[in-house]
This record gives structure tokens, C-alpha cells and sequence, in this order.
């Protein structure tokens, strides 16, 4: 395991060389890239960041959670997860603060928390991932990407509760 990097540049350098493309320039060219798009990065980022904290603090997180919490129960997901889901798309860090409270108040061996750790494994920061993916693109057209999405992840919890709830 330990050889396959040093394989992989040998492989891409001696390809380089064979097919005569400067290296150096070439590598140059693509970290100039990079920095490029971390730069164009900050500002989605910025935004991300400062929803997360919006949606927090305006109490909109709450106000979801009971809304939801009915919802989230009627598709066999325990209610106490409603906030876990909620928070998931937005941030990770949350999302694990939250997991981890859920664990300690319920125990690891509980379903709850079961479901809990297979929702937080199996879901993304979604708007955060988005940000990421596309900041580069010139149409910015993030509707029905999001939207599907956040089905699908709404869906794979709901299966994962149901899978929990089985084994």
C-alpha cells in the first residue's frame, strides 16, 4: 500500500516525459488555477457560514424542529432526530455536536442514537458541498441539484431509521 503514491507519480511523470509536456509549467499552471478558485470560493463560503448562524439564532431551527418533528415521526423517524436533520445539510460540525448529544442523553446502544449515527454517516452538508461544487460555474442554476438532494437525503433517512428499526 505504502508504494502505490510514488507508482502513481512515477507512472504520470514518465507518461509526462513520453509524451514531451513540461512539467514544471504545467504544475505551475495548476496551482495558479487553484488559487484562482479558492479565491472565487470565499465569498459562497462567507454566505454558507453566515446562514448556518442565521438560521440558528433567528430561532428558525427551532421553530422547524417542532413544526417537523410530526412529519419526521409519521415516516418512522424518532422526533428527536428532527433537528439532527435539519442541521445536517447546513454544517457538519453542528450535526456532530448535536449527534454527540444525542448519544450521551440516549445511550450508544439505544435506536435513537443508532438512527442517529447512520443519519449523520449517511447525509452531507449539502449546502456547504454545493458552495464548494459550484463556485466555479458561470450559471449558478442550484435549485433542482439542492432540491434533489435533500429528497434523496430525506429518503435515505428514513430507510436507515427503517433498517435500524429492523436489525
Amino acid at each position: 500500500m505504502a508504494y502505490i503514491i510514488p507508482v502513481v507519480f512515477i507512472t504520470v511523470f514518465g507518461f509526462a516525459a513520453f509524451r514531451k509536456v513540461k512539467i514544471y509549467d504545467e504544475f505551475s499552471a495548476g496551482v495558479s488555477d487553484a488559487v484562482k478558485f479558492t479565491f472565487s470560493l470565499i465569498p459562497c463560503l462567507a454566505a454558507i457560514f453566515m446562514m448556518c448562524e442565521l438560521f440558528e439564532i433567528s430561532g428558525l431551527s427551532d421553530a422547524l424542529t417542532k413544526l417537523l418533528s410530526p412529519f419526521f415521526s409519521f415516516l418512522g423517524v424518532p422526533p428527536e432526530l428532527t433537528r439532527l436533520i435539519l442541521i445536517k445539510p447546513f454544517s457538519g460540525s453542528g450535526s456532530l455536536a448535536y449527534l454527540t448529544e444525542v448519544i450521551n442523553e440516549y445511550g450508544a446502544d439505544s435506536y435513537i442514537a443508532r438512527c442517529a449515527c447512520v443519519c449523520f454517516g449517511s447525509s452531507e452538508t449539502v449546502f456547504y458541498i454545493s458552495a464548494v461544487y459550484f463556485a466555479g460555474l458561470k450559471t449558478k442554476k442550484l435549485a433542482a441539484p439542492i432540491a434533489i438532494v435533500l429528497f434523496a437525503t430525506l429518503v435515505s433517512t428514513v430507510v436507515a431509521c427503517l433498517l435500524c428499526r429492523i436489525m
